[in-house]
């Protein structure tokens, strides 16, 4: 690709560059010029223009986004992915339902080296996606791009990203009281919340007595096909009530404890081939903690093991809300 300052009297057909104001109307960055569009320029008296010009080889950035798209997203369908049309070299990705974004990101750093000119922006791996939102845009930058280098972007690039839709329609939330009242309804609202938004019905309340065997009973009758605790007392140790009512109940606790704040008082198991998640005490506020992490990742079908929550301790301290204490304050300060 040409790109530079040229007579307008020779501009036909060339990529304007910047936006100009025409005897009539605007002239946009990116038209390809046409006699009128030159007649128009030339009648507000300019003389000279900067354009880009395609060579042999090249690729206009609209055709060559499209092709990275279709590249990239080989199976839209299959991948969960919607593709937008291409304008000013750019093509959007979309989830297609509410999910999980999954990212190849050997696959991705790969296309985004061969030519600076060639780029994709994600969302992170493991991003809880709403369906319809955009989730990626590929932007090639100039007006053209070789057609090798787009070859070479998209050798190898199918798959690079997906949408996993959630694999259970219900759960069950089991509350526990430490006295007499009721437990505030801020809890349930918050869970319910967190499942309507990935297409999960919440299932009728259940308040039990925060003691081992009216927990243990609650989990054996619970109908939803993905358990959740929250326990009226915080859980503080894997033999603590909620665990062990798990356990007790013929349940496996495969981790307590994870390295995310807040977010640290969650165990993970299992009762009869379904999950089962024992809330952290922050679950009861909208905000994100680590709690949404391994529930977004277990409605989705995605195996989450010790390894996997250890490993969330990187960009596990997450941002303070006004409204929870701060305990990493100090005192004085």
């Amino acid at each position: 690709m040409r790109f530079g300052a040229l007579a307008l009297k020779d501009a036909e057909g060339a990529i304007l560059a910047h936006s100009l104001q025409g005897a009539s109307r605007r002239v946009a960055k990116g038209t390809e010029l046409t006699g009128a569009d030159l007649a128009d320029l030339a009648a507000a008296g300019h003389t000279k223009l900067t354009v880009a010009r395609l060579e042999e080889g090249d690729m206009h950035e609209d055709a060559a986004a499209e092709a990275l798209a279709a590249a990239l997203i080989p199976d839209p369908a299959a991948q969960g992915i919607r593709i937008s049309g291409a304008g000013t070299g750019r093509v959007n990705l979309y989830a297609a339902h509410a999910g999980l974004v999954r990212l190849d990101l050997a696959k991705l750093e790969a296309f985004n080296t061969v030519d600076p000119m060639i780029t994709i922006a994600t969302v992170p791996d493991y991003h809880r996606a709403d369906a319809d939102g955009m989730i990626a845009t590929i932007k090639v930058i100039s007006y053209a791009v070789p057609e090798d280098a787009v070859r070479q972007a998209c050798t190898g690039a199918a798959d690079a990203m997906r949408v996993l839709a959630p694999v259970f329609s219900s759960a069950t939330l089991i509350e526990t009281q430490v006295t007499g009242d009721m437990p505030r309804d801020k809890g349930r609202a918050a869970m319910a919340g967190r499942l309507h938004r990935m297409g999960i019905s919440l299932s009728e309340r259940v308040v039990v007595p925060h003691r081992e065997d009216a927990l243990a009973a609650a989990i054996t009758r619970a109908p939803g096909e993905l358990l959740l605790v929250l326990t009226g007392s915080a859980t503080s140790d894997t033999h603590d009530v909620a665990p062990a009512a798990l356990r007790s109940a013929g349940g496996s606790v495969t981790r307590f404890g994870m390295p995310v704040d807040p977010g640290n008082l969650l165990f993970l198991g299992a009762f009869q081939d379904r999950p089962v998640i024992g809330l952290p005490g922050c679950a009861r506020s909208p905000a994100l903690n680590g709690a949404d992490w391994v529930l977004e990742r277990v409605i989705c079908g995605i195996p989450v093991t010790a390894q996997d929550i250890a490993a969330m301790g990187v960009g596990g301290l997450l941002k303070e809300i006004p409204t929870r204490p701060m305990p990493r304050r100090d005192a004085e300060g």
